[in-house]
């Protein structure tokens, strides 16, 4: 057994497995408690990506609790395997992409870190959008829409909006160069501040639509009589899987929070209380607001910053503040952190965990995120439910590995050096990625049918892709769990 000190010369020396931003947390570093942690959750909840998942349901045809009840059903589902990964970060103090080594290899670690990774960047760019679509709101708010002009070739938007996009991301720069750190202290301040616009969101709607009486009383389109008559469980499902997928990101790299917690209950704790229940608050704020915009408005308008927009005057810039304040909270722990980790990962003598966020935020500009939230049914069905169609594989792959093959049990020492215990086939645990691809295939036929390549799969096929964290989850954690005990005899670290 290595001492610390030849363990970090030997990782040093090859810059392949090791830089300070990967090294397991010291006890002086573990300084988040469960209000810390909670505080956490809702500064990454309330956010406008969240609020369109229950308002995007009552576009779908949900009533007010069919879409509150569906929202928290999975945010309570997800929780379990949050609160699973989670338990091995606060153990042993590694980061997501470390902790990926010991099921996937010491090398292999780095395909599923990085594909979680470039699920993040399309998230801190959609994020973003919204950051920046806020600030044109006020911008145009004040001068009376002087800057609103023609979109850009190309980009499909005007260069005000451009220049508020990029100014938003400059923001978000600032901070990813000041580390962990300042992420912790702006989600503890924020927290407050984020659940006293929701209780202001419900003021609005209440006196707006002359009370809440037309909202709870407004059936949904599955009735008999209604748009979508009959339609409610095929719908239901793959929104359900939709609301798995929202936060099956976080799943994965939970562990570059609760590595940091002060224990064991404070990570269960912490999340416990600052997911589901933040989540199910903030979807009924969401469906009661966007009903009372029929009523009011006699359209339902579903994305909170076209609202304000909407509205005008003080009353909704101060609200449009108050949002930038809320999507910065959310895009830089939800969507900076774990690509950050995955990208250091990659090269760990090379890039730092701030080179990291900065590739990451180049990322986030490229993808053009506008065009991910153009409508309710491709943000739902093809963004969030076709991700965690590869994401619900990888989690199953950990928890499996963690739970099962090694009884919660890891070499933290060889998870950072080469040879060793999670060395495999030079570096690459092939069981890993047969499983990873195996829990991937049932999926495919119907994300293909989602982005518009239809008829060539039966439709009982095409239909495992409402139900695709799960199914992936699944056979993926089977596969590993057969491959690993039947054909490697590999139970421990």
């Amino acid at each position: 057994m290595q001492d610390d000190n030849a363990l970090e010369a030997n990782a040093a020396e090859s810059a392949a497995l090791w830089n300070a931003d990967l090294a397991p947390t010291t006890d002086e570093q573990r300084t988040w408690g469960w209000l810390n942690i909670g505080a956490l959750w809702v500064g990454m909840v309330i956010c406008v990506p969240a609020y369109l998942l229950a308002s995007g349901l009552i576009q779908q045809g949900m009533n007010w609790w069919q879409a509150v009840m569906t929202v928290f059903l999975g945010n309570l589902v997800v929780m379990v395997p949050m609160l699973l990964i989670g338990h091995a970060g606060t153990k042993f103090g590694v980061p997501f992409p470390v902790l990926l080594r010991a099921s996937f290899g010491t090398i292999g670690a780095r395909l599923p870190g990085l594909l979680r990774g470039l699920v993040a960047c399309g998230w801190f760019g959609i994020q973003t959008w919204v950051g920046g679509s806020a600030i044109y709101q006020i911008v145009n708010g004040l001068t009376g829409n002087a800057f609103i002009s023609a979109p850009l070739p190309f980009l499909d938007i005007d260069i005000a909006q451009t220049l508020c996009f990029l100014g938003f991301w400059a923001v978000q720069v600032w901070f990813i160069m000041r580390g962990m750190e300042s992420i912790r202290w702006l989600e503890t301040l924020a927290a407050p501040l984020l659940l006293g616009i929701g209780v202001l969101m419900l003021i609005w709607a209440y006196n707006a639509a002359g009370g809440l009486g037309a909202v709870f009383d407004r059936p949904s389109a599955f009735v008999v009589g209604g748009a979508k008559e009959g339609q409610f469980w095929a719908t239901f499902w793959p929104s359900f899987t939709a609301m798995v997928g929202f936060w099956a990101t976080l799943t994965l790299n939970i562990p570059d929070f609760t590595r940091y917690a002060k224990s064991q209950k404070d990570q269960l704790i912490g999340q416990a209380i600052g997911l589901p229940i933040p989540m199910a608050f903030l979807a009924f704020i969401s469906v009661i607001v966007t009903s009372a915009t029929l009523v009011v408005f006699g359209e339902e308008i579903w994305d909170p910053v076209a609202l304000a927009g909407k509205l005008g005057g003080g009353t909704a810039l101060f609200g449009l503040f108050l949002l930038i304040i809320a999507t910065l909270t959310t895009n830089l722990a939800a969507n900076v952190v774990a690509p950050a980790n995955g990208f250091t990962n990659l090269a760990p003598g090379k890039i730092s965990f701030r080179t990291g966020g900065l590739i990451t935020a180049g990322i986030g500009i490229a993808m053009m995120p506008w065009k991910l939230l153009e409508t309710a049914g491709d943000y739902l069905f093809v963004w969030l439910v076709g991700y965690s169609s590869l994401l619900g594989p990888i989690a199953g792959i950990i928890i499996t590995d963690y739970f099962f093959v090694r009884k919660c049990r890891l070499d933290t020492k060889a998870l950072y050096v080469r040879g060793g215990a999670y060395e495999y086939t030079n570096g690459w645990n092939m069981h890993a990625l047969v499983a990873l691809l195996v829990g991937i295939a049932p999926n495919l036929p119907g994300f293909l049918n989602a982005i518009g390549i239809s008829g060539i799969f039966p439709d009982w096929i095409v239909g495992l892709y409402n139900y695709a964290w799960f199914i992936g989850a699944f056979v993926a954690s089977v596969v590993y769990y057969l491959l690993m005990t039947y054909m490697s005899g590999k139970k421990g670290a």
